[in-house]
């Protein structure tokens, strides 16, 4: 367990076309640390307006299967003493338009710029789910640093960001502040990753249990890395 003070502020970033799962599998599993931690979730987006699921490849097979969450933030009014960020992926983030306000939003956080780390204010981890890890990217926050990605996305994320060093057959990462996971599902193995190294490995082994879900310890050991053909 980190010797320092635990962390109550937690932010969710949201944009259009965010994997569901990618933001609520982290959520779940601190909803129910939340019950013996103190904890606050801020939900940022560009807008105060639901954003939704739906996204171009739905659009494009007629399909309207949508659920929306309701930000309690923008990115103007964001909180400024958040501890912990949550960035999600999801084929929403193909859209520059969709994406550009969150860079924008992490870029005036002073992520990727050394010399303005007093920026950040108190944000002291920064967690990545997916493709929430090529998002991160773009403000070089990531350059020379080590991280992954989703494998099925993987090698087309390493050719955007040739100054990450992407680790393919990791299900997650870390790098100093920087936790960035595989896909979808790996979030939520960070997730408990993470809180086993800051509340420490009973409590996150608790909650897991609570939730009745088997967890991957093994940061190394990715099989979709050979199934997605990112080997």
């Amino acid at each position: 367990m980190s010797t320092d003070k635990l962390p109550e502020k937690f932010g969710v970033i949201l944009f259009p076309g965010f994997q569901l799962l990618d933001v609520c599998g982290p959520l779940d599993a601190l909803n129910v640390l939340s019950k013996s931690h103190t904890l606050n979730l801020s939900i940022i987006a560009a807008t105060p307006d639901p954003v939704g699921t739906q996204h171009f490849a739905q659009d494009q097979k007629g399909s309207k299967f949508n659920q929306s969450i309701v930000p309690t933030h923008t990115f103007d009014n964001a909180p400024r003493d958040l501890e912990v960020l949550i960035i999600p992926g999801g084929l929403g983030n193909r859209s520059d338009e969709n994406v550009k306000p969150v860079v924008d939003y992490l870029t005036s956080l002073g992520l990727g710029d050394l010399t303005q780390k007093h920026l950040r204010g108190e944000i002291k981890w920064i967690l990545t789910v997916c493709t929430g890890s090529e998002i991160l990217a773009r403000t070089g926050a990531l350059d020379g640093k080590r991280a992954t990605t989703n494998k099925r996305a993987f090698n087309q994320v390493k050719e955007k960001h040739p100054g990450v060093n992407w680790v393919t057959k990791a299900r997650w990462v870390v790098d100093g502040e920087f936790w960035t996971s595989s896909g979808i599902s790996a979030g939520i193995d960070l997730t408990f990753a993470w809180m086993s190294e800051v509340f420490g490995e009973e409590t996150a082994q608790y909650v897991a249990d609570h939730s009745e879900y088997e967890r991957n310890t093994d940061p190394a050991n990715d099989r979709y890395a050979e199934r997605w053909g990112a080997v």
